[in-house]
């Protein structure tokens, strides 16, 4: 089968790598450069944290499962995957309840978290400063980060070298059904044709799903100060250790390779807009930097090398869509807040299912039809607590 994957993020490597290795032959549309969208601006926790309904934090845990397996297949690529755990304390005594709630929540899914004290945490963490008062942490040892670029080099080189085909930039503007396949259109006046497409669009799935007469509903990127928007720092290098993800009251951090760090003030999000980015200079680089200094040692003079407006590809109902839009099975759609720790799954139970397969029972509570058409969706609640994204 020929089949077209539109957008090179994590979601579409995963599904060109999986579709070529299966034997079909594969063109990806890319309308800028690969990475240009969600997976560059993401804080690429891999975990199944405040994941609910149940489902959803199955399906979460079965995508870190699929980082295992790749990871321990042979591949030449830098190691994308440092599952180093996540370490999480709340502040006040609402946020304790909170924290105590989520792990109670997650004992009895039988997820990895354990209860430590702050010389704990700094075994695991040397350079952490644990703020007087903290006495209970948690732990989630099966946790951790990944680095997008690094995970979409290992999926994109595997598909090329099977034969994947990069279009770049190549602007898909449309998508029609055919009596034998699929019609695309790009925005130079080219058309291509394929026997299926998968939408791995991003931001972009709604709009472009509309063009096919199956619209799928997506929460606003744009809209500042929402659920689909959030602020991210990442600074130049510095001499601290860290391995492990930490998801603190005042501060979210991963390591960013090369020493430095992602990090994110989620209160701060309610000033993030994608239509005035903030300066690298500015109040809010500066009072990220100030919380990453309280919050890990060898981190004093830390400056951002960037700040970004990461803008979430966010399904109406905050959940993930996967599946076939219509009856013919000719159009594919992924669309999920949670691609970095669902990518290499969604991308193998995608091709599965479009070159024949049987359907994916991991699926069965996310097919896209539930928000084809939708109008008036309510908004999407912001995340605002530590553990939250």
């Amino acid at each position: 089968m020929n089949i077209a994957v539109i957008g090179l993020g994590v979601l579409g490597a995963a599904t060109a790598r999986s579709l070529s290795l299966a034997g079909a032959r594969v063109t990806v549309f890319e309308r800028t450069t690969p990475l240009a969208g969600t997976s560059n601006t993401s804080f690429a926790w891999v975990n199944s944290h405040s994941k609910n309904p149940r489902p959803y934090h199955d399906l979460n845990v079965a995508g870190m499962a699929e980082h295992d397996v790749l990871a321990a297949s042979p591949g030449r690529c830098a190691p994308w995957l440092t599952l180093g755990g996540n370490i999480e304390w709340a502040e006040d005594q609402a946020g304790t309840e909170r924290l105590a709630a989520s792990v109670r929540q997650l004992e009895d899914r039988d997820y990895p978290v354990e209860w430590i004290g702050p010389s704990q945490a700094r075994d695991l963490v040397p350079d952490l400063l644990v703020p007087d008062g903290v006495r209970d942490i948690a732990h989630y040892p099966t946790e951790g980060h990944l680095i997008p670029a690094l995970l979409v080099a290992r999926l994109w080189g595997e598909a090329r070298e099977n034969g994947a085909e990069l279009r770049c930039p190549a602007e898909v503007v449309s998508v029609s059904e055919t009596g034998d396949g699929v019609r695309i259109a790009l925005s130079d006046g080219q058309v291509s044709t394929a026997d299926a497409v998968v939408f791995a669009a991003g931001r972009w799935t709604e709009a472009l799903t509309a063009t096919t007469g199956h619209r799928v509903a997506m929460a606003d990127p744009d809209v500042a100060g929402s659920a689909t928007v959030g602020l991210l720092g990442y600074t130049a290098a510095l001499p601290t250790r860290l391995d492990a993800v930490l998801t603190t009251p005042a501060l979210n951090v991963r390591p960013d390779g090369g020493g430095r760090l992602v990090v994110q003030g989620l209160d701060l999000d309610a000033d993030a807009d994608p239509a005035n980015p903030p300066a690298v200079d500015g109040h809010h680089a500066l009072e990220l930097c100030r919380r990453l200094n309280d919050l890990l040692a060898g981190t004093s003079g830390a400056v951002l090398e960037s700040i970004r407006v990461g803008q979430r590809s966010m399904p109406g109902d905050g959940l993930t869509a996967a599946g076939f839009l219509g009856e013919t099975g000719r159009i594919y759609v992924l669309a999920t807040h949670s691609g970095v720790t669902l990518g290499p799954l969604l991308g193998r139970l995608a091709a599965t299912e479009v070159l024949g397969g049987e359907p994916a029972t991991e699926l069965r509570h996310f097919r896209p039809d539930r928000l084809a058409g939708r109008e008036s969706l309510p908004p999407l609640e912001k995340a605002r607590f530590a553990g939250q994204q």
